[in-house]
């Protein structure tokens, strides 16, 4: 599916007034010879932003594509000039989707950096909620859960899960997969990530009478075949999957092998492209992904830039995560640049900054995004797409940017 985009003019080139690379104190709090405030992460030369990701755990090659699409915008950045006379640097370590890891390591990178370019996995998030408020770090969570948005320092690139499925479910009524008063099932992952996919189920279901089946499941439960026996006997005419790339395999190939054969909505971060390398390829045509950000295949002019650059630096499979990767990196790089203007590079002025980015702008990597607004999610629009073993980075999608309405009329859980 093709489709021409509109040019957007990036709210991150935004013209600077010149900033000397003068003076203070590297890293301490005061201003340089220009007058551009600093504090943590960030010296008279380098800013440092932080990437915690998972290199080891269950959701590890997408935290790979994330970290290379992180890696990417940061090397273009600074070869655009960086922002303030300052080049940017990423500081990663490994958690390995474990929280209670996560919050070993996290004492150890944050005197380093000035915010966090990525934070991925909901459990990881939630550990370190309370931090980040504390410590005024801005972080953008590989997690998109809406219950995140009571914290003004977090920066989702985005829609939330909540919405992603009500988008998805829209999708699946619009192509008659699903009708009003039908029972549908909805697997989960027992925390932040599977119950604020839950959430959208259960609205969208009061919306249009559907009987929602609930099954909750731990990350680490990988046959789900006798949750899809379950299912089959409850009737129902579509599964939604918050869930890893592991158990949406399980879920898929059960779904074929027991006869029920049902349409299936995954949100986000449900797939991986090495799914159509396993026993469950066969079964991945009744799947559908909504997400916000675009797969690595879309015949957008910016996607396949960044396409073209990952081949050029990169041997592993690609992913989704990718072109995502390089969308957070845009946002920063946006908020960056907006604290370099206001002369205020302190943790407190980058919060500041991103308050006042109203349309940032990633040429449709991800729809536009306006943080100005405390705890409502930056946009509501989804991609949605399919699995596709001729496609590169294993997706294609199905429909471009949309909003369903009612995506439109849902009040997050902390939208004022």
């Amino acid at each position: 599916m093709k489709r021409i985009y509109p040019t957007v003019a990036l709210a991150a080139v935004l013209a600077l007034s010149a900033c000397s690379t003068k003076a203070g104190d590297s890293g301490s709090s005061g201003a340089d010879g220009s007058g551009v405030k600093t504090d943590k992460g960030a010296t008279t030369s380098e800013i440092t932003l932080g990437v915690m990701t998972d290199k080891t755990g269950v959701f590890k090659n997408l935290g790979l594509g994330i970290t290379q699409g992180n890696e990417l915008w940061a090397k273009d950045f600074n070869a655009a000039g960086g922002v303030c006379g300052r080049q940017v640097k990423l500081e990663t370590v490994d958690h390995g989707y474990k929280a209670d890891t996560a919050k070993t390591l996290y004492p150890q990178i944050e005197p380093k950096v000035l915010g966090f370019v990525q934070l991925l996995g909901s459990p990881v998030v939630a550990a370190l909620k309370q931090n980040i408020a504390s410590d005024k770090t801005v972080a953008a969570p590989a997690s998109w859960s809406s219950e995140l948005l009571d914290n003004q320092y977090v920066m989702i690139v985005g829609t939330t899960y909540d919405l992603e499925i009500i988008d998805g479910l829209s999708y699946f009524q619009e192509k008659g997969l699903v009708k009003d008063g039908d029972t549908i099932g909805h697997v989960y992952i027992d925390g932040e990530y599977g119950k604020n996919g839950l959430r959208g189920s259960q609205y969208y279901a009061k919306k249009h009478n559907l009987t929602v089946k609930e099954v909750k499941i731990t990350s680490t439960d990988n046959d789900l075949t006798n949750i899809v026996t379950g299912l089959k006997g409850d009737g129902v005419k579509a599964i939604v999957l918050t869930t890893s790339p592991a158990q949406t395999g399980s879920a898929l190939a059960a779904n074929k092998a027991l006869g029920l054969n049902v349409p299936v909505l995954g949100n986000n971060p449900v797939f991986d492209p090495v799914l159509l390398k396993s026993p469950a390829a066969n079964a991945l045509d009744k799947l559908t992904i909504v997400a916000s950000s675009v797969p690595f295949s879309a015949d957008i002019p910016k996607a396949k830039e960044v396409a073209t650059k990952y081949k050029a630096a990169y041997k592993e499979t690609p992913n989704g995560g990718i072109p995502y990767g390089y969308a957070v990196g845009e946002v920063w790089g946006a908020v960056l640049k907006k604290a370099c203007e206001n002369k205020d590079l302190t943790r407190d002025g980058v919060a500041a900054a991103l308050k006042q980015t109203t349309s940032a702008s990633t040429e449709d990597l991800v729809a536009a995004l306006d943080f100005s607004k405390p705890g409502t999610p930056a946009t509501r629009q989804v991609y949605a797409a399919t699995p596709d073993a001729s496609a590169e980075g294993g997706v294609r999608y199905v429909k471009p940017l949309f909003e369903a309405p009612e995506a439109k009329e849902y009040v997050a859980p902390h939208q004022k």
